[in-house]
């Protein structure tokens, strides 16, 4: 293919010649020239196992054909660090508003297409632009134009959208999400957070380094910060608010809804390494005379974490946390096996032996080791319920701050890998 339009290569899978899949295209690279000229493209962003990005040299595609993107030659396999001389077609130029040469109308870019020339080389040739709407119109004639046509697009300070960048990253989840806006620079991560909505918002922080969303979370304003944090899991805004300083923190647990402020604030009260300070306030928690049927149905709900769905949690009434009395948990494969009308207070498990608060990371974990659990119930000292600590919890607190990216910064010849494709 002599001409690929980047927004709709975002996504696309990119092989070995063995036909061995390496990973998908997420970007492309390319250098600005001087007096207008057509950008010359350097290569592909492509996200390879487990979430890297990598440089792939355009002199490496071999083919670009029926929605698969082939590649040759040995790739290293050092995560993508982007130079000063550099733009990311995608995430820089998409959405961004130039002006037509001819007419010094604005218009706004919603593709960007390469094109090969006879030497082999690749450019930024043609522009898919759309004019801005009249009248009742919301949306203006689009055509393509040449590069040339066009001016402004070289000036990063210039207004720029985010709703076609977007469109390239609707089907992400939340981790790559996270780790697309970690590549980003922060005015262009501030417009991407400001356009998603507050639920999306809350799982793309929980899924960043406490850096990078501490930065993010003061670009946004007050009341929508606030908002954000109350869509977040408790325990994830308790740790954002710990990072953020006290004072910033109170204004922002002021502007929460009550219920969900005093959630966290609870949170707040316990060290960050504890069990207190790392639970997860909103477990599945169900009366003893609750039918297996009822709990099967709970668990089954798609927006519960897998480490919370492992297991119920049975109490006596009220059953939002601080319970009533910890009674046990049921496992979620003991409710496969019963029949659906018996009663969990009929196999609850009461050999668990719940954490207080206070106890310690190390503590914590060694005891989901020890006993092959995915949570374990943190009761205070009246035995009522307060949270459960999830292995994911636990593994969060156990690995680097900067675990996300460590294992792809390039900081250490062992992270560094080679991968070899015979072609």
């Amino acid at each position: 293919m002599d001409r690929v339009f980047l927004a709709r290569l975002a996504g696309t899978a990119v092989f070995e010649p063995n036909g061995d899949q390496v990973g998908k295209v997420r970007d492309a690279v390319a250098t600005l020239r001087v007096n207008n000229q057509p950008p010359r493209v350097l290569g592909l962003i492509v996200e390879v196992p487990p979430r890297r990005r990598i440089f792939i040299p355009i002199t490496r595609v071999t083919s670009i054909e029926n929605g698969t993107v082939v590649i040759t030659g040995t790739l290293n396999m050092r995560r993508y660090e982007q130079r000063p001389s550099e733009i990311l077609v995608i995430g820089e130029l998409l959405d961004r508003t130039v002006t037509l040469v001819d007419s010094a109308e604005p218009v706004l870019v919603e593709d960007i297409a390469m094109e090969i020339n006879r030497s082999g080389d690749w450019f930024l040739t043609r522009v898919h632009v759309m004019r801005k709407g009249r009248g009742l119109r919301r949306r203006g004639a689009s055509s393509t134009i040449d590069w040339e046509d066009i001016s402004g697009i070289a000036t990063l300070e210039s207004n720029q959208g985010v709703s076609n960048l977007l469109a390239t990253l609707a089907n992400l989840r939340a981790p790559d999400l996270a780790l697309v806006l970690h590549d980003l620079a922060l005015k262009r991560r501030v417009e991407v957070a400001r356009a998603l909505d507050d639920e999306r918002l809350a799982d793309v922080l929980e899924e960043m380094d406490e850096s990078a969303r501490v930065e993010l979370l003061a670009e946004l304003e007050g009341e929508r910060a606030a908002d954000v944090l109350g869509e977040m899991d408790p325990d994830d805004a308790a740790d954002l608010l710990r990072e953020i300083g006290q004072e910033r923190a109170q204004k922002l647990l002021e502007l929460m809804e009550p219920e969900e402020a005093e959630d966290v604030r609870r949170l707040m009260r316990y060290e960050d390494y504890s069990a207190g300070g790392m639970m997860t306030t909103e477990p599945i928690v169900l009366t003893a005379d609750t039918s297996v049927a009822e709990a099967l149905a709970t668990v089954r709900q798609s927006e519960i974490p897998p480490a919370l769905a492992s297991q119920v949690y049975v109490c006596r009434p009220p059953l939002e946390t601080p319970t009533g009395r910890f009674i046990g948990i049921v496992h979620f494969q003991r409710l496969l096996r019963e029949p659906p009308a018996t009663l969990l207070g009929a196999i609850v498990d009461i050999t668990t032996t719940p954490l207080a608060p206070e106890v310690p990371l190390s503590e914590v974990s060694s005891y989901l080791a020890s006993y092959n659990l995915l949570a374990v119930p943190i009761v205070d000292p009246n035995e009522r319920l307060l949270g459960v600590v999830t292995v994911d919890d636990v593994l969060d607190h156990l690995l680097p701050e900067n675990w996300r990216h460590a294992s792809s910064n390039g900081s250490s010849n062992s992270e560094i890998k080679n991968m070899k494709v015979e072609g």
